[in-house]
């Protein structure tokens, strides 16, 4: 099977990142590269760092090829690119890698602070934008306005200042939208998030493509180190994530503790809200071994975000473990609980009272959601299955493109293991 060129771009990338959308770019990276193909990742190191970031180490060799983009004056290099929409310091740097590495395919993730839509039309190759954010039609990327409300109609000026950021003149120009006239292909995470776009003005087409994770060669055993039953909260502290909507419910349920893993810039006020409840628990950032355990040792997941996310990759870990969700309904969360049948939804704190009762006082229900949880995690966001649907995609967006070589190398599987 013929190895393929690929090179990715990307704002932030691990160790130089935060949260969840970086760490799925690079285990897309991983998996293609454990697929035999020649992977090149281009991050922007100084957009971490002035962000507050602190350096993480390295990891071991994962037959990856990362690029760090640093400047000397790494503000003003982010701020011309954030101002112009292009990639003014590292536009040279840029296009020396493309040449160098002379990619079949150029995949665009975050692109914010990297280049803007001025990266998109360099180089020659199957082009690809992967929307984890809603970046491409809010500039705040979460379409939360003011900072305060969920977003039904742009203010974006307003909105830009609220945020207290330079307001981005380039996106009443149409050069974002000229810019991805050059991509091939387009992917949502969800949806919901493919109809936010479309309903937020972006004109091209998107398909649906989700994230995905590795099976799990045996199931870790459940933390049993917490001496009272326990649901989970696992993400970065922010006040978008909706965690602090979840107190008020816990001094209604004293028969179970809430255990949150992770941290983040609202942490000490989520802290203060809480108030010193003896049954809400902070307990830092774990290891993805320390974190599986909780998991598996959780009655439930609650995940209350009151931002538009794009996918959810918590809920899939929890479901790869056999731990039901409990999701506020909203954004992509419930196509993805109904679909599996593995939770419940909420709106309000009574419905999430219910469901948090419904999983511990009934075994049954707990035992079926369980199970329905591993069984969607098989068959539809398992590794082998969700790169098997990227792979047929790009061989489709090759074939409109005119690569015939392209298409039927991805056709052959060069995307699926052991291809």
């Amino acid at each position: 099977m013929r190895s393929l060129s690929i090179v990715m771009f990307t704002t932030f990338y691990p160790p130089y990142s935060f949260g969840g959308d970086a760490i799925g770019v690079q285990r897309m990276a991983r998996a293609l590269a454990a697929r035999g193909h020649d992977v090149t990742v281009v991050h922007d190191e100084d957009s971490y760092l002035i962000l507050g970031g602190k350096l993480q180490a390295e990891g071991s060799p994962d037959g990856v090829r990362r690029i760090g983009l640093r400047a000397k004056n790494g503000f003003v290099s982010n701020l011309l690119t954030q101002q112009l929409g292009r990639p003014v310091v590292h536009a040279g740097h840029i296009r020396e890698i493309l040449d160098q590495r002379k990619p079949d395919i150029i995949w665009h993730n975050n692109t914010s602070l990297i280049g803007g839509p001025g990266l998109l039309p360099m180089g020659e190759g199957l082009k690809v934008y992967e929307a984890h954010e809603h970046w491409l039609v809010c500039p705040s990327h979460v379409l939360w306005r003011y900072g305060r409300e969920l977003c039904d109609e742009k203010h974006c000026l307003k909105c830009q200042l609220s945020f207290k950021r330079p307001p981005q003149l380039w996106r009443h120009t149409g050069m974002l939208d000229r810019a991805l006239d050059h991509m091939d292909l387009i992917i949502a995470k969800s949806e919901f998030s493919r109809l936010k776009h479309a309903e937020f003005g972006l004109r091209q087409e998107m398909q649906v493509l989700p994230y995905f994770l590795p099976d799990l060669p045996e199931l870790a055993e459940p933390y049993t180190g917490h001496p009272r039953p326990y649901f989970l909260f696992v993400g970065r502290l922010e006040k978008i994530k909706g965690l602090q909507d979840v107190f008020p419910a816990m001094d209604r349920y004293p028969d179970a503790d809430l255990l949150i893993l992770g941290d983040g810039d609202y942490a000490d006020e989520l802290k203060r809200l809480a108030g010193g409840r003896r049954n809400i628990q902070f307990l830092g950032r774990k290891s993805p071994d320390e974190l599986n355990a909780y998991y598996r040792g959780a009655l439930g997941l609650i995940v209350p975000s009151v931002c538009y996310e794009t996918f959810g990759i918590i809920l899939i870990e929890s479901f790869r473990l056999g731990t039901p969700v409990i999701a506020r309904r909203l954004g992509p969360f419930p196509e993805i609980v109904e679909r599996s049948g593995a939770g419940a939804l909420f709106e309000t704190e009574d419905e999430l009272v219910d469901a948090m009762r419904a999983i511990q006082s009934d075994p049954k229900t707990r035992a079926a959601r369980s199970d329905a949880a591993r069984k969607a995690f098989t068959e539809v966001w398992r590794e082998d299955r969700v790169l098997k649907a990227f792979g047929a995609a790009f061989a489709r967006a090759a074939q409109r493109k005119g690569d015939a070589e392209l298409a039927k190398a991805l056709e052959a599987g060069a995307f699926e293991k052991g291809a």
